[in-house]
């Protein structure tokens, strides 16, 4: 996506696949703003449906796929580039997630990211910080979802500290009112169990840390528009407002009972884990008031997307690359060497393939953060270090980055070096082939962690399955270690579905070459 394709006629759409509702929004991004053309919702509830193995149930699977398939005619003619479509915490929970993806992606017709809590608080944050006035207050944003609740202090369209935690009005909702009955025991007992619960957010979420406290989409959004009918200040939420609504549950003995005006009556089987999780998170945080936004997260994908197209994404995960790697330090020498070794292959190889320009711009940044942390694992065992990498990369969150990147990032650091057959290839697209071979030959060509002299490389192709590397002959006589090491990755290679080929180029061509 370039910039200038971004104009007042182009189109987006944000799909926001909740453990309580898909929601789909078209919008024009026009002057920095968002400009609602569609929006449709549906209640599909998928968080209520992970049985004890955490697989989604046959049911869960239809209703997320029936509703994509409406989705996707709405989006047909979209380009790939104009459309984000995000999962969050119950197909972060999902065990059987990849298979409902495959299948989803099918009727929605574009690419589906699982990503992290993380990820998901930041892209909250983008969403309100967008549809609030400038100012420098430090903000406190909330969300109580269907099964996880994000914390984020921020200023600006700063993000600086986020929190993600498996509590949510549909979960809560079935452990603590799993045949809607609302009592004053049931409500205390949901109450208190969620303090608990929340208790890690009370110190570093505490009221010295912000001045103002927002609530994004969800159960706030719900509470909110039920107390402004009701009389309460509108666009702000009050101890005094949450009183009142507990008595009116508890007034309706069951949630199949509430008639409450501005509650619709699909949030009528999950308003009492939400309003238990909200008035937890009044009392350990202090809030006195708590401001209804209008930002949420498929705004903040309508931002991203905008600042995709003019690299502004970029920021976010190179900070959190730096983040990674100052938790994790590496030899940043060794690091610098095989990056600049990894990206010269790739650099060489690349003129030969038909990509996009936007493909490969971001398979090279792929590449850039490999070989920047493919020694984080070091620091817990040098020997296995791709492997602790990997493992590292897998289970960490990072801002700007989908889960599926990570495990990408994952796959890359994991196999480095050593067997290939560690990794299915036959299940890993040539994109990826083609920057895991740059990675393995950079980190034997800066074997002796000294700077390579990539003089000698001269030219890398990739051809119908075979990457063929060839190496000037005088280099290859000067550089006895490194060539034998070459001979054993091709030996690698021929061990599964992909080659290598190792040529030396004449001393005659070597002067042409020169």
């Amino acid at each position: 996506m370039d910039k200038d394709r971004i104009g007042a006629e182009t189109l987006l759409a944000a799909v926001d696949l909740g453990s309580n509702s898909f929601r789909l929004e078209i919008a024009h991004y026009v002057g920095g703003q968002i400009q609602r053309i569609d929006y449709i919702k549906e209640a599909v509830r998928q968080g209520g449906d992970l049985d004890e193995n955490r697989n989604l149930n046959a049911n869960a699977l239809a209703r997320g796929v029936k509703c994509l398939e409406r989705f996707g005619e709405a989006l047909k003619g979209f380009p790939e580039q104009n459309v984000r479509a995000v999962a969050t915490q119950t197909l972060r929970e999902a065990r059987n997630r990849d298979f409902f993806i495959e299948l989803a992606q099918k009727a929605l017709g574009y690419k589906i990211e699982v990503v992290s809590g993380v990820e998901e608080a930041r892209l909250i944050y983008q969403g309100v910080s967008h549809f609030l006035p400038q100012s420098d207050e430090r903000r406190l944003v909330i969300d109580i979802g269907g099964r996880s609740t994000e914390f984020v202090l921020g200023k600006h369209f700063d993000t600086l500290k986020t929190e993600s935690l498996r509590v949510g009005s549909v979960s809560w909702s079935l452990k603590y009112f799993p045949d809607g009955e609302l009592t004053e025991k049931s409500l205390s007992r949901a109450e208190v169990a969620a303090a608990s619960f929340l208790d890690v957010v009370t110190r570093p979420y505490a009221a010295q840390y912000w001045d103002m406290a927002y609530g994004a989409s969800g159960t706030v959004g719900a509470v909110g528009d039920v107390l402004a009918l009701a009389g309460f200040p509108e666009g702000v939420i009050t101890q005094d407002g949450l009183d009142w609504l507990r008595k009116e549950l508890v007034k309706a003995k069951q949630a199949s009972r509430l008639k409450l005006d501005g509650l619709k009556e699909e949030r009528n089987a999950v308003i009492g884990g939400g309003l238990s999780i909200l008035r937890a998170v009044f009392q350990i945080l202090k809030i006195e008031k708590l401001y209804v936004a209008r930002g949420a997260l498929r705004h903040g994908l309508f931002y991203d997307m905008a600042a995709e197209a003019s690299d502004g994404l970029l920021y976010t995960k190179e900070a959190s690359v730096d983040w990674l790697l100052r938790r994790f330090p590496v030899d940043a020498r060794q690091a610098d060497n095989v990056k600049e070794a990894a990206l010269y292959l790739f650099d060489r190889l690349i003129g030969n393939l038909k990509l996009k320009k936007s493909e490969i711009k971001k398979q090279r940044r792929l590449l850039r953060w490999a070989a920047e942390c493919h020694e984080i694992g070091a620091l817990i065992a040098h020997d296995a270090s791709h492997v602790h990498g990997a493992y590292i990369l897998d289970h960490t969150e990072l801002m700007g980055f989908s889960q599926s990147e990570l495990h990408r990032l994952s796959l890359l650091v994991l196999a480095q070096r050593g067997k290939l057959k560690k990794l299915d290839l036959s299940l890993v697209d040539e994109q990826l082939i083609i920057s895991l071979s740059c990675l393995r030959l950079a980190v034997i060509l800066c074997h002796s962690r000294n700077k390579p002299t990539l003089s000698g490389i001269a030219d890398l192709q990739f051809n119908a399955g075979e990457m063929i590397l060839t190496v000037l002959d005088s280099w290859r006589k000067s550089h006895p270690q490194t060539s034998y090491l070459l001979e054993e990755e091709v030996i690698a290679w021929k061990k599964v579905n992909w080659h290598l080929t190792v040529k030396a180029q004449s001393n005659d061509a070597e002067q042409l070459h020169r």
